[in-house]
């Protein structure tokens, strides 16, 4: 099966700072990293990388392997998959064989090396041994070689022939004749040491392998070639060479088993922890768990670092975007709002297309105190550069110009830590800007835990004790919407949902009883509020819609809020039925862009009634089903996806209304015979009237723009394909005063 590429209309934001492998071939390193690929250019310096965006799956990398012989890119991962880059072609092959084979545990899949030997790839897993054929690209046989044919974990191979020698965790080493035609009988492989090994090279004539802190030859019986003074994590290597690491040094040594180059610190850096080593042509490259490669050449301490852009970790947990920028932190908790363990990870900002990243002891040092566990961003729609980052245990982080300038917290703000417990600290959550410039958060387990932070940098607390039980209060308040009339909103964990009015002070909560708010689950995950004013709610169990936000304070009325219900197959169905919603987004059209905790992304009208788009980690580059986050560059259109295995921006065709028409476009343009998708017409000013005319001014479209762009199927009225030819493009405001005629070619 081969996997698609998307760079036309993708792209892919991954952190490569996390190194599992290392291979080389094609005058080129490859790099493993979390779940993404990238080459380093020998001659040229140059770096590409290789993601979810050119069809790789996003799962956990466990190691890779390139063939010079065939041009071939192997990538293993813990799940048992495997993903072949083909030189010179654009999609990848995924191999699916050991992923989905019914007698092997799915949690003994995982692939641990790649080892070729004449054509044949053999695949060292945590079942036994596999081979495949790179020459027709097909699996040969399996085998299990723990006594009485039990599967076995096989940390490596390495063939010196007559003999190819396997390695396992807990079972010793075996040796059998490669060219052995029943290799499958368990029989012919003979154990030759017990105990447990870790990987498996050859060097020269010999083959190594390692455990604990020891480093062992396997030929001529096992024998100790040294002794390090940390645990070994890795053994690689490659022609003359082989590479033991520990956490903070790689050791290189030649055939002759001399100690060749070695390495146990990197220049300027003061914490680094190295996953694995590698050495080529002289030069060792070092494998760090949070800094990409750093390579030195032998018997030099001139060290550089090679590092694709990208965002400090993939677990971005929560984004905001503003023309131009995003903003990404990386904190965490449970569904049921539990932080820990804490999270220390610091923050990134994408701006420009080019990524700058806080790291959080850089973070600690500006503040000069901890801002841990950092769940949400907020950026002031006043001042792009200005940004809030609410933190679920030291309370909020305003950052100004890519600085952090202030922490907010019980030293300096009148926030209080939590009395019942001090070790719960300050745990704010959810954030959101009204019209007037205001921030309103909420602090968990706090009756003053309404927060409102002026223009000014005021912070007043606003009391909400009334619609709750203090004496047991709910685990943590979630998502923070403000309406068009400065009403605020504010989710609750296991509570349901509370609306408060700054005219009066009034605080109202509703929950899952109808009569009473009608929502499918007590805990509201998140919150938007649609460009007619509607609130949309998700829960951990489905989606609603509060259609009169205003009416949700009459003391005279029940409030309710309502199901979307859609037809499915000709049967009234709920939309969303059962999801778990953990973000809500409004594009410029008012469509909704909705995130699910396993179903991937929706993408809505504006009524909900139909579905735009899905995307999910099967049909598209998400990296995961489990998507955290969503964020629009209202300018642009593009569309950021938080999921747990990394970021991706899909470029969307959706744009905020411009002031005036000085910036209409059309695209593509001209339309050629093999474009088969929808024409765009961007930078329209709100409610413009859009009309599309042949060249004798027969209409074919007419619409009115709810946001900046309109789309345009090239069809005339959805009943034919319009011919060839050219067609005008009449846009008029809403004021019928500046109007705006463009051209589109059609070429069929």
């Amino acid at each position: 099966m081969r996997a698609q590429n998307f760079e036309s209309q993708w792209t892919g934001h991954f952190s490569y700072v996390s190194i599992q492998a290392f291979s080389q071939g094609n005058d080129k390193i490859y790099v493993a990293a979390e779940n993404a690929v990238f080459t380093y250019d020998l001659s040229t310096e140059e770096i590409e990388t290789l993601s979810t965006i050119n069809g790789l799956s996003g799962e956990l990398i466990s190691t890779l392997y390139y063939s010079e012989q065939f041009g071939l890119l192997v990538i293993g991962y813990e799940s048992g998959l495997i993903e072949i880059a083909i030189d010179g072609e654009e999609n990848i092959l995924t191999v699916v064989d050991i992923l989905n084979k019914p007698t092997i545990p799915p949690d003994q899949k995982r692939i641990n090396q790649f080892n070729e030997y004449n054509g044949n790839l053999y695949i060292a897993a945590e079942f036994g041994i596999s081979v495949f054929d790179l020459s027709v690209l097909e699996f040969g046989d399996t085998y299990f070689i723990g006594d009485g044919g039990a599967q076995i974990n096989i940390t490596g191979t390495a063939v010196v022939p007559p003999f190819i020698y396997a390695v396992s965790g807990s079972n010793g080493i075996r040796r059998a004749m490669v060219e052995d035609d029943n290799l499958i009988d368990f029989e012919n492989w003979i154990q030759i040491a017990g105990g447990g090994y870790n990987g498996a090279v050859r060097a020269g004539n010999q083959v190594y392998t390692t455990g604990n802190n020891t480093v062992f030859s396997i030929i001529g019986g096992l024998q100790v070639v040294t002794t390090l003074s940390s645990p070994i994590l890795d053994i690689t290597g490659q022609n003359d060479f082989y590479n033991v690491t520990t956490a903070n040094g790689l050791f290189t040594y030649d055939v002759s088993q001399a100690l060749v180059a070695s390495t146990t610190s990197i220049n300027s850096v003061d914490e680094y922890e190295l996953q694995t080593g590698f050495s080529h042509n002289n030069i060792q490259y070092l494998g760090t768990s949070e800094l990409g490669v750093f390579q030195k050449p032998f018997g030099s301490n001139n060290f550089s670092q090679i590092l694709p852009d990208g965002p400090l970790f993939n677990s971005s947990f929560s984004i905001d975007a503003s023309p131009g920028q995003l903003w990404v932190n990386f904190g965490d908790v449970t569904v049921s709002f539990d932080p820990f363990p804490i999270t220390r990870k610091g923050i990134s900002n994408l701006r420009e297309g080019e990524w700058f990243n806080i790291s959080y002891n850089e973070l600690t040092q500006t503040l000069n105190k901890e801002a841990n566990d950092l769940v949400r961003v907020q950026i002031d729609p006043n001042d792009p550069n200005r940004v809030f980052m609410s933190s679920f245990q030291k309370g909020l982080l305003q950052i100004e110009d890519q600085t952090p300038i202030k922490l907010f917290d019980e030293s300096n703000s009148g926030l209080d830590i939590t009395y019942q417990n001090p070790n719960f600290g300050i745990r704010i959550f959810g954030m959101d800007f009204d019209s007037q410039g205001n921030l309103w958060a909420v602090q968990a387990q706090d009756e003053e835990g309404l927060l409102r932070i002026s223009p000014e940098g005021q912070l007043q607390k606003n009391d909400i004790s009334n619609v709750f039980n203090f004496d047991n209060p709910p685990l943590a308040f979630t998502e923070v919407e403000t309406t068009r009339e400065n009403f605020v909103f504010f989710g609750v964990v296991s509570d349901g949902l509370v609306g408060y009015n700054p005219n009066n002070g009034q605080v109202k909560k509703i929950g899952v009883n109808l009569g009473n708010g009608n929502l499918p689950n007590s805990t509201v995950r998140s919150l938007a509020v649609d460009n007619n004013n509607r609130l949309w709610i998700g829960t951990l169990k489905g989606l609603r819609v509060l259609f009169s936000p205003g009416g949700f304070f009459d003391e005279n009325s029940n409030v309710d809020t309502q199901p979307i219900i859609i037809l499915e197959d000709g049967v009234p169905q709920e939309l969303l039925f059962e999801q778990v919603i953990t973000d809500i987004e409004v594009d410029g059209s008012n469509n909704k862009w909705i995130a699910t905790a396993s179903s991937g992304v929706f993408y809505l009208s504006s009524n909900g009634q139909e579905t735009l788009l899905r995307f999910t980690a099967e049909n598209s580059p998400l990296p995961s089903n489990n998507v955290q986050d969503i964020a629009i560059d209202e300018f642009s259109g593009v569309v950021y996806f938080a999921t747990v295995n990394g970021l991706v921006a899909y470029n969307g065709t959706s744009t905020a209304p411009r002031d005036n028409l000085e910036e209409v476009y059309v695209y593509p343009n001209p339309v050629r015979p093999s474009f088969t998708g929808n024409v765009t017409i961007d930078g329209l000013t709100a409610n413009a009237n859009v009309k599309i005319t042949d060249i004798e001014g027969s209409l074919v479209f007419e619409t009115t723009s709810e946001g900046g762009s309109v789309l345009w199927d090239t069809t005339a009225f959805g009943r034919y394909k319009v011919a060839s030819g050219v067609y005008l493009v009449i846009i008029t405001a809403e004021d019928a005063i500046e109007t705006k005629i463009s051209k589109i070619m059609i070429v069929r």
